[in-house]
């Protein structure tokens, strides 16, 4: 499962010219599957998610590095769009190929489980239509944009 998390002002998304799901300050979330992911990887990148500091604190001080607060801290919201853009291939020719992004019948159901699993949370949970062809607008802030890959989880940070 991959994600590009975005910290943001404000974001929302738009389906035939509709607001379908919008947020205030937090994270905008585009999300990926494919066809290895399992509920452990729905898992990671929840927890990761909710507990990444990636927010400045309350009262900023020189020399702070400006990532202190996760989205939990600030009671944030959460925008989640399905995207499987995230595992186009572009190793050949000019167009790129998608056959490492699940298909709509798994990657359907697992986005509705991440999303629950957001909403456990009790953050404010908005999302984006699923399979539809969507405008998602975001006013990133900082700009602070992480991508987040659930096979790397198991990776040592240095070799």
């Amino acid at each position: 499962m991959r994600a590009v998390i975005q910290r943001v002002n404000r974001a929302s998304v738009t389906v035939d010219g509709i607001v379908v799901g919008e947020i205030g300050q937090g994270l905008c979330l585009l999300i990926g599957i494919t066809h290895q992911d399992s509920d452990d990887d729905l898992q990671y990148l929840v927890e990761k998610t909710l507990n990444m500091r990636i927010f400045p604190p309350e009262a900023p001080q020189v020399g702070d590095s400006g990532f202190d607060r996760s989205v939990r801290d600030i009671g944030g919201g959460l925008l989640l769009v399905s995207q499987f853009t995230l595992y186009a291939s572009t190793r050949r020719g000019r167009r790129p190929g998608f056959t490492d992004a699940a298909r709509p019948e798994m990657a359907g159901p697992m986005f509705e489980q991440l999303v629950e699993a957001f909403r456990f949370s009790g953050l404010p949970v908005a999302t984006g239509e699923f399979g539809a062809p969507m405008n998602v607008e975001i006013e990133n802030a900082g700009p602070v944009t992480i991508v987040l890959d659930s096979a790397e989880r198991n990776t040592p940070r240095r070799s």
